[in-house]
């Protein structure tokens, strides 16, 4: 039987009770309602000016906030559509709880519009990418983030479209979202210590956009030279594009890393623990 609101502010008022038997009792009941107590919980951290029952408030609303990221992101991994732009949603949504995917789909909508009235479908593919490079750098001045490159806010992709900075792989996800919203076969390539795409159909030979430099366009043979330099093996993942899926387990490692630099030792668990959910055999590298 769900509790009326009454019962459940009566429920919550009890955060106040100093027996650690009941407290936890009392904590464990809320908890399992699940996130439509949120909103109470709220309320309740408003009107009560005892800090240390705030405190334990906000535990419980960060603890069911991170269960509805959890489910939102298996979810989305065992969906068929694995839409990216909802993915990065999903993991912005861990640190920014409010945010609403249609506030960033509108964002995007208008990024691609400005890039749609620069752009011309029968231009020879170099010419799409370079008009394109024009928007994204110059007109709307993404650039990377060399200041502050471990920032966990790099792996937020509202906080990068709010800087205009990112890291690699954020870049190229806001750069990817808009090609293929102007139907050019681009794609997410996983090389090791950097986050590439590449333009590759029937039309041109493939090649490929270095997004953090620019959109610097190079070959087949300077991948092969970087590999070399890194004393790597070649595999066809260095070469080939990757799926949706790829690149959100590649984001959240990232996180994992960044939040490890700024010693943020629960949220690298957390963040980990997101990982696992779409985590499978492959070998990613990071950044």
């Amino acid at each position: 039987m769900e509790m009326d609101e009454k019962e459940l502010k009566a429920l919550i008022s009890l955060l106040d009770d100093e027996d650690k038997g009941i407290l936890t009792m009392i904590t464990e009941k809320i908890t399992s309602l699940g996130p439509r107590v949120i909103p109470y919980l709220e309320a309740e951290w408003e009107h009560n000016f005892n800090p240390q029952v705030q405190a334990r408030i906000e535990n419980i609303t960060h603890v069911l906030q991170f269960e509805a990221v959890k489910n939102r992101l298996e979810e989305w991994y065992k969906g068929e559509k694995n839409d990216l732009l909802e993915g990065m949603w999903i993991i912005a949504t861990y640190q920014y709880p409010d945010l609403e995917l249609k506030d960033l789909k509108q964002e995007m909508e208008q990024i691609y519009y400005e890039a749609w009235l620069n752009f011309k479908s029968d231009m020879h593919p170099h010419d799409q990418v370079k008009t394109l490079n024009g928007v994204f750098f110059w007109n709307l001045k993404f650039s990377p983030n060399l200041n502050n490159f471990h920032s966990p806010a790099n792996s937020f992709i509202n906080r990068v479209l709010e800087s205009r900075k990112g890291n690699p792989i954020s870049l190229c996800v806001i750069y990817l979202l808009i090609a293929e919203k102007l139907k050019l076969p681009v794609y997410g390539v996983n090389l090791p210590n950097l986050f590439v795409l590449t333009y590759k159909s029937d039309q041109v030979p493939q090649f490929y956009i270095n997004v953090y430099n620019k959109g610097l366009v190079f070959t087949r043979e300077d991948i092969e030279n970087y590999i070399h330099e890194l004393k790597l093996t070649p595999r066809d993942s260095f070469f080939q594009p990757c799926g949706s899926k790829d690149i959100i387990r590649r984001v959240l490692r990232n996180l994992v890393i960044a939040f490890e630099k700024v010693s943020e030792r629960e949220k690298v668990d957390e963040v980990s623990s997101l990982l696992k959910i779409v985590s499978d055999d492959s070998d990613l590298f990071n950044v």
